[in-house]
């Protein structure tokens, strides 16, 4: 075990950290870069929680100007966010970390829904 100031962390990737180079999109290149980091933390016994973003594949805030209903939008950005923690899962996996993809949004069979006490 090392001598960490903290065991726990939290990391933030932006939506738009996950595209590269591209305006949108996902860049499967950033995401192993992000495992290899994530990997780097775990190999020091530092427990991690990550939360990523969804702006690479949907901004919300165009179709609300549009007259897109504000909560149709969120529910959108929030499925962009579970499709790159998806991604992201396929990266951590095979840099052999174990990991969950959680989501308030129930997906059965792609992410874990956190019910209360958890």
């Amino acid at each position: 075990m090392s001598n960490l100031k903290h065991k726990r962390l939290l990391v933030k990737f932006s939506g738009e950290s996950v595209a590269g180079d591209d305006e949108h999109g996902i860049d499967p290149k950033i995401l192993d870069s992000m495992a290899a980091s994530i990997k780097e933390c775990k190999d020091i016994d530092a427990e991690i929680g990550i939360v990523i973003g969804g702006g690479n594949l949907f901004r919300g805030e165009k179709l609300n100007q549009a007259g897109i209903c504000r909560v149709a939008g969120d529910h959108m950005g929030m499925l962009a966010t579970v499709m790159n923690g998806i991604a992201l899962r396929d990266a951590l996996e095979r840099a052999s970390i174990k990991t969950r993809v959680m989501s308030a949004i129930p997906i059965a069979g792609l992410v874990d829904h956190p019910t209360k006490g958890h």
